[in-house]
């Protein structure tokens, strides 16, 4: 008995030995420490650095992108700058201490961009009251696949809308949502918020309830790179690789998607919409299956003008869509393609929107881009 209690006795002790441990690193992490604080028209942010000589930081919303802030310090080592709050907009920061980038450790709102994680500001107003939780939430889940035409099980996101578990017999359109060079099948959920956009959007009874399903747009991955997974040797440079990837999207992920979840597997509720390469992505898809997507979207990309363009939309035009919709920013560096392809879409007759917005290639546009053109699908 007395060995029993000295066990007891023992397991208490080392339970508050780690439970104070814990607290430490609590305290070493500087919890009594916000950062970042919006306050009124400002934002201050703060990082406790002992050692540190020279602090500096640098932010999304800089104009100049190699330009930094210096930040001064303060009691106990904490170094801050406050600076006015810029619009409101998802933007990531990092701190520079002598020299070394450093994400806010107080903060745990963190993106991840291919394989950079950056720490993340999201400014209150009109233009993100959707890119916060919603009420209603879906889930999003990353079911696994076989593709046959590259020969390696590989990984997708998707996000079913609030109710899909509950109502059993409701079939729902699909949006499939794809992402830009770099990026991965976490980059939509990550970047651009996509389950929070569509969670918004929903509830609001401004779109439908859908499935999105964001697959990983690089041939040569099973997964993101952050599961350490080898790649293959797809070269997309080969003739015999050429759009291998719109193929298994196609022939594979769409099958999959209508196998193993509850969709309407029909041309007028599918959409296909990406960003960057995705748009590329995009343009190919709907261009070689013709007969698949009623809901075209493609941002940030376009295509130079060439009979097999031609050919393409003609092909679009023939089989019939339900909304063709292009986007780009007019400091986009791919903002002349997108022009380009506006032209070619006009001189082959195909009826479409070109929604043109301030600002280039990133990822301010492409959320503003799914946040406008969703309620559109699905009509």
């Amino acid at each position: 008995m007395k060995r029993i209690t000295a066990i007891i006795a023992s397991l208490l002790v080392a339970a508050g030995v780690l439970s104070a441990q814990e607290l430490n690193n609590f305290s070493r992490g500087g919890r009594s420490v916000v950062s970042p604080e919006i306050k009124n028209d400002s934002v201050t942010f703060r990082l406790k650095a002992d050692y540190a000589t020279i602090v500096k930081l640098y932010g999304s919303w800089m104009e100049d992108q190699s330009e930094t802030v210096d930040l001064t310090r303060g009691e106990n080592n904490v170094w801050s700058v406050t600076l006015p709050c810029p619009d409101p907009e998802i933007y990531t920061y990092n701190f520079i201490a002598d020299g070394v980038s450093v994400n806010d450790p107080l903060n745990v709102m963190v993106q991840r961009d291919g394989s950079r994680y950056l720490s993340m500001l999201l400014v209150d107003g009109e233009r993100t009251e959707n890119y916060k939780p919603a009420n209603h939430r879906g889930t999003v889940s990353h079911p696994w696949y076989d593709s046959n035409l590259l020969g390696i099980n590989r990984r997708l996101t998707v996000y079913t809308p609030y109710g899909y578990e509950k109502n059993t017999k409701t079939k729902y359109p699909v949006l499939y949502l794809l992402h830009g060079a770099g990026g991965d099948e976490e980059a939509w959920i990550s970047m651009g918020r996509t389950a929070q956009i569509m969670d918004n959007l929903i509830e609001k009874g401004l779109a439908e309830p859908m499935i999105v399903v964001m697959p990983n747009g690089n041939p040569d991955q099973q997964a993101a790179q952050t599961f350490g997974l080898p790649t293959t040797g797809v070269d997309r440079r080969k003739p015999e690789y050429r759009n291998i990837y719109v193929r298994s999207l196609v022939e594979e992920i769409v099958p999959f998607v209508e196998k193993n979840y509850r969709v309407i597997a029909k041309k007028s509720h599918r959409a296909i919409a990406g960003l960057s390469m995705g748009g590329g992505h995009t343009i190919a898809a709907s261009g070689l299956y013709p007969d698949k997507f009623d809901y075209i979207c493609p941002l940030s990309m376009g295509s130079a003008k060439s009979p097999e363009l031609d050919a393409q939309l003609q092909g679009i035009k023939k089989a019939g869509y339900k909304l063709y919709w292009l986007a780009c920013g007019d400091t986009d560096f791919l903002f002349d393609r997108a022009n380009a392809f506006d032209e070619a879409l006009t001189e082959n007759g195909l009826e479409h929107t070109y929604y043109v917005s301030g600002g280039g290639h990133v990822w301010a546009n492409w959320r503003l881009y799914l946040n406008t053109f969703a309620p559109l699908l699905f009509k």
